[in-house]
C-alpha cells in the first residue's frame, strides 16, 4: 500500500524529466519546507532534470503558501511544471491561477485538508480523502523522501539515501512530528548516519560543538540555528546552510547563526513578558490572542510555543502589517487549531496547518472579529 496518488506524483514529474520540461520547486522557508526542497532538488538532479527556479515565499509580505505575489514572479518560467513541497493544499484558487498563467501543478503536503483540493494535476497529501495509507502523521520531507525513492529506484546509492534520511530527521523533529512508526524510523537511521555525515554543514557543525556530550542536544541545537529566519536574496539561511559545499562557509554562518540565536533568544523572551503583563491584568479569556505592529514576525511561533505550554491555552500571536496581519497559532493537546479557525473562516484571507500548530491571514479591519468568534465557539465546543 502507498500513499495515495504518491507514485502518480512520480510518474508525472519522470514525464518532465524525460520531455526536458521546466521544472519549479516551490517549498515553505521553514525548515521541514527547507529539506523537503533539497531532497526533490538533488532527486531531479540525479535523474537530469531541468530545475529552473526553487522559490520559498515570504510568510510576513507575501502570506502562506501559493500566493499571487510569488506566481507573479514565476510566471517568467511558464510553461512549466510547478512542484509544491510542504504547502498548497489550501491554495484553491492560487492553484487555478497558477494554471491561467500556464502551470501545471503537483502539490506534496501534509498538512490537514480544509473544504476542498485544489484542482492540480497530481495531490499528494496523506490527510486528504480516499487515502487509505495507514499513518498519516509524516513530516512533508519524509512524504518527498518517500516520493525520491520511486524516482530514482535503483538509482538511489546507500550515501544518497542516508544522506536524504539525515534532512528527513531534522525535518522531522523540526517540525515536531510523532516519533512513531516510519517517523521513528526515519529519526533514527538519519541521526545514525549524521554521525559521519558528508554533507559539509552537519559534519562542521557535529565537529565545532563538542561542548554537548549528548549526540541528541547536538541535534536539537542544529535545529535551533536551522531554524533562525535570516532569509538572503529570499532565500532561507538553512537552505544555504545545507547546500553549501565549503567547509570554511559553513563554519562562518554557523558562528552567525549561534550569535543571532541567542538574540533571538532575547528577544522572544522580552515579547513574551509583554504579553504575560497583559495576561495578567487584563480579563481572563479562555485563549491567548494578541499582536502587534512592533514585534519581529520571526520571534511569533517561538512565542507562541513558549505561552502555550505554559498557560494550556490555545495561543494566537499576530505581526500587525500596514493593511493585513499575518500570526501563528499553538494549541495545546485534545485542541484542534485548523477546527478552531475553520469555524471563522469568513474573517480570514488564508489559514491552514497542524491541528496543534498553524497559521493565519486576515485584514487588520477583522481582528477583532476573529477573536470574538474565535471566544464564542471554544466557549461552546
Amino acid at each position: 500500500m502507498e500513499i495515495k496518488n504518491l507514485r502518480q506524483a512520480a510518474k508525472r514529474i519522470l514525464k518532465a524529466v524525460k520531455d526536458n520540461e521546466k521544472i519549479v520547486i516551490y517549498g515553505d522557508a521553514d525548515l521541514d519546507g527547507v529539506a523537503s526542497v533539497i531532497i526533490l532538488k538533488e532527486t531531479l538532479k540525479n535523474l537530469g532534470g531541468n530545475v529552473v527556479e526553487v522559490y520559498f515565499p515570504d510568510r510576513e509580505t507575501d502570506g502562506y503558501g501559493i500566493n499571487k505575489t510569488a506566481l507573479n514572479f514565476l510566471k517568467k518560467f511558464a510553461p512549466a511544471l510547478l512542484v509544491s513541497v510542504d504547502l498548497g493544499i489550501g491554495n484553491i484558487e492560487e492553484v487555478k491561477l497558477a494554471k491561467k498563467l500556464g502551470f501545471k501543478v503537483v502539490i506534496v503536503d501534509h498538512h490537514e485538508v480544509l473544504d476542498k483540493i485544489p484542482s492540480a494535476e497530481v495531490v499528494v497529501d496523506p490527510k486528504q480523502k480516499g487515502d487509505k495509507y495507514p499513518f498519516k502523521a509524516f513530516a512533508a520531507a519524509g512524504i518527498v523522501f518517500k516520493l525520491s525513492e520511486i524516482l530514482l529506484e535503483n538509482k538511489m546509492a546507500d550515501n544518497l539515501r542516508n544522506n536524504f534520511l539525515e534532512l528527513t530527521a531534522l525535518a522531522t523533529i523540526a517540525d515536531m512530528m510523532p516519533k512513531q512508526e516510519e517517523n521513528e524510523v526515519f529519526i533514527k537511521e538519519g541521526m545514525k548516519s549524521m554521525k559521519n555525515s558528508w554533507r559539509p554543514a552537519i559534519k562542521v557543525f557535529l565537529e565545532t560543538e563538542q561542548e554537548y556530550q549528548n549526540f541528541d542536544q547536538q541535534i536539537y541545537k542544529l535545529i535551533s540555528i536551522l531554524n533562525v529566519r535570516d532569509s538572503e536574496n529570499d532565500t532561507p539561511v538553512s537552505f544555504r546552510l545545507l547546500t553549501i559545499s565549503s567547509s570554511k562557509e559553513c563554519e562562518e554562518l554557523i558562528k552567525d547563526l549561534l550569535e543571532k540565536r541567542e538574540i533571538k533568544r532575547q528577544k522572544t523572551e522580552e515579547v513574551a513578558r509583554q504579553i504575560e503583563e497583559k495576561i495578567i491584568s487584563g480579563p481572563a479569556e479562555a485563549i491567548i490572542f494578541e499582536g502587534s505592529s512592533n514585534w519581529d514576525f520571526n520571534l511569533i511561533s517561538m512565542v507562541a510555543s513558549i505561552l502555550c505550554h505554559k498557560y494550556k491555552k490555545p495561543t494566537f500571536i499576530y505581526k500587525k502589517l500596514k493593511s493585513e496581519a499575518s500570526g501563528t497559532v499553538r494549541a495545546p493537546a485534545g485542541v484542534n487549531s485548523v477546527e478552531m479557525m475553520k469555524k471563522c473562516k469568513k474573517y480570514l484571507i488564508t489559514f491552514g496547518g497542524h491541528p496543534p500548530a498553524s497559521g493565519f491571514r486576515l485584514k487588520n479591519e477583522n481582528l477583532e472579529k476573529f477573536h470574538q468568534c474565535l471566544l464564542k465557539n471554544f466557549k461552546n465546543s
